[in-house]
């Protein structure tokens, strides 16, 4: 089996915020550093070159492969930001309602700045999937 590719890095989180040339997107990003680390009690861990992540566990997918994954995350791109929530669409819906300007994929949430999005909404989302992921598995 192939490893994956996107792993925990040393690299700095705030080097990488600070690289960010959209001003908007670079507060948004070290905005969503304080956000996370307040709603999470983790340090924010770089994986791979973009993705600023929180805490860590394993993930076993439905063929058995297991990883080592973050349950929360974002990574601040030029089109959005990405947002990384480990919850089942079904748990996530009912907030998503309320959340504000976003878009969904099949693995993360997009949005376009932070004043886009209910704040209050977005902090519980996190608060639940780590609740969630580290109620099932400890690590």
């Amino acid at each position: 089996m192939s490893e994956l590719k996107t792993q925990p890095t040393n690299a700095s989180v705030e080097d990488f915020l600070n690289a960010i040339e959209h001003p908007t997107r670079k507060d948004d990003g070290f905005k969503l550093l304080q956000i996370f680390k307040e709603e999470t009690g983790k340090d924010a861990v770089m994986w791979g070159p973009s993705i600023v992540g929180f805490g860590s566990y394993s993930y076993q997918y439905s063929s058995g492969k297991v990883m080592d994954w973050f349950p929360v995350g974002y990574s601040p791109r030029k089109q959005s930001i990405a947002i990384y929530i480990m919850l089942e669409w079904t748990i996530l819906e009912p907030f998503l309602s309320k959340l504000g300007k976003h878009k969904k994929s099949k693995g993360c949430l997009y949005i376009n700045k932070m004043s886009d999005v209910d704040e209050k909404i977005f902090r519980e989302m996190i608060r639940t999937s780590i609740n969630l992921v580290y109620h099932n598995n400890q690590k």
